[in-house]
């Protein structure tokens, strides 16, 4: 069964739910949030998401410690994007998901993005902050009083 852990990953589930956007702005287009300033606003969040993501695995290298969330960590790092949040990268999955959803016109899959946000915190972030604890004690503690989770 641990293997199945390596198909629960945060890239999977935010195709998935990127995926469920497609369709609905395909297969039932309602409602519109208005044309080019969307497409514009959408292209520069799915931008500032990748862009998190990538300065937040630069970090993680730099500190030679994983971003593989199953993974036990090797480094706590508070440094960079990691001094402004958390979880730079999971913010950076929701970001790309608003994004898309906003390129795609899916209005109705703006709900999408609370319950993405509910699943990535309940199978990711809760479970890395407990690895974290456990690894790092007080200097984890004391960098999650001075950090925020999200932003």
């Amino acid at each position: 069964m641990s293997h199945l852990k390596w198909l629960d990953l945060p890239p999977l589930w935010l195709v998935l739910f990127a995926c469920l956007a497609w369709i609905q702005s395909t297969q039932l287009p309602i409602g519109s949030l208005g044309g080019a300033w969307a497409d514009f606003l959408g292209g520069l969040l799915v931008g500032a998401g990748i862009l998190l993501a990538v300065l937040a695995v630069m970090e993680m290298r730099k500190a030679q410690t994983t971003p593989i969330p199953h993974m036990a960590p090797s480094a706590l790092v508070t440094t960079g994007i990691f001094s402004r949040s958390r979880n730079p990268i999971y913010l950076g999955d929701v970001l790309i998901l608003l994004g898309l959803i906003l390129w795609w016109d899916a209005v109705p899959s703006l709900i999408l993005v609370p319950l993405f946000v509910w699943v990535i915190t309940d199978r990711f972030i809760g479970p890395e902050e407990g690895r974290l604890h456990a690894a790092f004690g007080t200097h984890y503690e004391t960098y999650k009083r001075q950090v925020r989770r999200w932003i």
